[in-house]
């Protein structure tokens, strides 16, 4: 079952894209520990698709990323970077709870 992260399923859609293209943009993110864990998902079949590398692929990314300069970096740099590897290709890493409201956070980032 999916988290709902409190936000309704549109909201909660578009953030994890907004996440996922900032992964894809910096390699890194910092969130908290749930949203990681939602975005990694994401990322991880988006990067699939990125390995194949066919138009319908490309299509199927561009459904989720709406940047074209970082769909372009996925496809030409991030996708044959794991062309040998079966999966795994982000790791999350916790980290101090945040100051504020003591919710737990985490980095995203890519596997080298």
């Amino acid at each position: 079952m999916k988290r709902k992260l409190g936000r309704v399923s549109a909201h909660r859609q578009a953030m994890l894209a907004n996440l996922v293209t900032s992964l894809f943009r910096h390699e890194r993110v910092e969130t908290t520990l749930m949203k990681a864990k939602d975005a990694r998902s994401v990322a991880e079949k988006l990067i699939t698709a990125a390995k194949k590398g066919d138009l319908h692929s490309r299509r199927k990314v561009m459904r989720v990323i709406k940047d074209k300069d970082v769909v372009a970096k996925l496809f030409d740099n991030i996708g044959p970077r794991f062309s040998e590897r079966p999966g795994g290709y982000t790791r999350v890493l916790k980290l101090d709870p945040r100051r504020g409201d003591a919710a737990p956070m985490a980095i995203l980032e890519l596997v080298e």
